[in-house]
């Protein structure tokens, strides 16, 4: 069975996708278990930076240097990190400034991930909005049904006979194949304001959507299409609801990013000259 797929053309028609029809049972909420990831090339697959390492023509191919990769970035990130963090915290703060790893960024919100589909400004071209239903893998792979922390991998690992990230790196492939969500802890306001998740799988010769088709999880995943027409009406709405670079990033670079972007003419028209002062909102 192939992936699912609806055509998203409007904000509203976004929340009214990821808007569950009926209440959750437990709480009486309109509430699912969902993750979301933005892409703004609507064709890509679900690779990690580490899938991506080895360019277009050579995805995959460079996954071996995973644990060298990691190695030297320990080695060198010394002065900037706390010798307390642990392998794991080291991890997402490699993913966190763009090592190459093989963890992949979601969010809780559908608006964050809109935000990151529709960044780009490139004209023509569909962008995609992943969603996710993490339970169904826990419940495939035999874990326990809540969003892991760092300390929940870690004994998870333990049971499957893995002590250490060094040894999940260098042994991972060789072990039954499994994957799960991980919450990151906060490692500073920017992952907490784009409400971050990460999923982590054992196998790194593959886009993370083969994955789950190779195990039968193809019913957890949803691709909610922004054709190239709708792009700039969802992006402007994402911008009435602050739904910007400079609320996602909080420090200067988000604010520099996104007056950039405000003022830049949309695809196809040409800006206008400026007169006189212009007002932001």
């Amino acid at each position: 069975m192939p992936v699912q797929q609806r055509t998203i053309h409007s904000l509203s028609g976004l929340i009214e996708a990821v808007t569950p029809p009926e209440p959750e049972a437990e709480s009486g909420r309109h509430r699912n278990y969902a993750i979301y990831r933005g892409m703004s090339d609507g064709a890509s697959p679900l690779l990690t930076s580490l899938d991506r390492l080895g360019g277009p023509d050579a995805l995959h191919a460079k996954a071996h240097l995973e644990p060298h990769i990691l190695r030297n970035f320990r080695r060198y990130s010394r002065p900037y990190v706390s010798a307390d963090d642990g392998d794991w915290e080291l991890l997402f703060q490699a993913q966190h400034h763009g090592l190459p790893t093989r963890l992949l960024d979601w969010s809780y919100s559908p608006l964050v991930a809109a935000h990151f589909a529709t960044l780009d400004p490139r004209p023509g071209g569909d962008r995609v909005i992943w969603r996710f239903d993490w339970r169904h893998m826990h419940e495939r792979f035999g874990l326990r049904p809540l969003a892991f922390l760092v300390e929940d991998l870690v004994e998870e690992l333990k049971r499957r006979g893995i002590g250490s990230l060094e040894d999940f790196l260098l042994c991972a492939q060789d072990q039954p194949p499994f994957a799960c969500m991980l919450e990151p802890p906060a490692l500073d306001q920017r992952i907490t304001v784009q409400s971050a998740a990460f999923t982590i799988s054992s196998d790194v010769t593959c886009s993370f959507d083969e994955f789950l088709v190779q195990h039968g999880l193809e019913s957890a995943l949803e691709r909610l299409v922004i054709p190239a027409g709708a792009v700039d009406l969802l992006r402007d709405q994402l911008d009435i609801c602050a739904i910007d670079e400079r609320r996602l990033f909080p420090d200067l670079d988000g604010v520099a990013r996104e007056v950039r972007r405000y003022y830049s003419s949309s695809a196809g028209r040409r800006p206008e000259p400026l007169r006189g002062t212009a007002f932001r909102p």
